[in-house]
């Protein structure tokens, strides 16, 4: 079995999908996890991109099923999570909108981010290093900070906490590990990033969030593809057991070796 039949297998890709079972599916498992669970709903940190509109709109048809099969009402909380001034926000409004969300919070984490990279650098300044953190380390507590909002939040409401993890995002390790990694339940983890952006359309995810450019958002200017330095067209071709090129093909394994250790549980001895 070569290196990338190995990769498709461990995240569990398919070659082709249909949208309507793949929803239906995910949905299913959704509203399964929610009642074994004991839950009142789920929450969804909705950025304005794909990912999180696909992820919101599988937790409110979820959470509307078990509404109706119940005859109580489960949450669908969609969070928005802005440092500072966030010149997008109004697609993460758009999103809740488009998916007839009820319950949403604004929480801005700027302060908090402030806060936690200036003890930071005390920190480094006690073992002689006198500097800013990098704008990745930043990066890093900002996905942390959020995290810690959404629990915050969840734990009073009694909702799981929803990510939008997926393979093409895991095949290469571009997540913050118990950061935006860290969460209850990942609706898309077995999709590629074309696959999301296929349901995305069939579940009317507005035109300007398809449109935009793929970003986590770390910083100004930031997308995915300039930072990984592969397209995700690319990426989701490997995923499908496609060919792709040689350059795509050797970094896309680099990366998925060296980072095993975000997709691991926490080792033990």
């Amino acid at each position: 079995m070569s290196l990338q039949e190995e990769i498709i297998s461990a995240l569990g890709v398919k070659p082709a999908i249909d949208e309507e079972t793949e929803i239906r599916r995910r949905v299913d498992f959704l509203k399964s996890y929610v009642k074994d669970a004991g839950a009142k709903g789920l929450l969804i940190a909705i950025s304005g991109g794909i990912d999180s509109a696909v992820a919101t709109g599988l937790c409110k048809r979820a959470t509307d099923e078990l509404t109706e099969e119940a005859g109580e009402e489960y949450m669908t909380l969609g969070v928005f999570q802005p440092y500072g001034e966030q010149e997008d926000i109004d697609h993460s409004y758009a999103v809740a909108e488009a998916f007839g969300l009820k319950h949403t919070a604004e929480t801005n984490i700027e302060d908090t981010v402030t806060e936690i990279a200036l003890e930071a650098e005390q920190g480094l300044k006690r073992l002689g290093i006198h500097r800013h953190l990098t704008p990745q380390g930043k990066g890093n507590v900002k996905a942390r900070a959020r995290m810690v909002m959404q629990y915050a939040l969840a734990f009073e409401l009694k909702l799981l906490v929803v990510g939008t993890d997926h393979a093409s995002e895991a095949v290469t390790g571009f997540y913050t590990k118990w950061g935006d990694g860290a969460v209850d339940i990942t609706p898309l983890s077995s999709l590629n990033k074309r696959q999301v952006r296929r349901l995305a359309q069939y579940l009317g995810v507005p035109q300007e969030i398809l449109d935009k450019a793929p970003s986590a958002g770390l910083w100004a200017g930031q997308t995915d593809e300039q930072e990984l330095g592969i397209s995700y067209e690319e990426n989701s071709d490997y995923l499908e057991g496609k060919e792709v090129s040689a350059k795509a093909k050797e970094r896309l394994e680099s990366y998925y070796v060296k980072t095993a250790h975000k997709r691991n549980a926490i080792p033990g001895i």
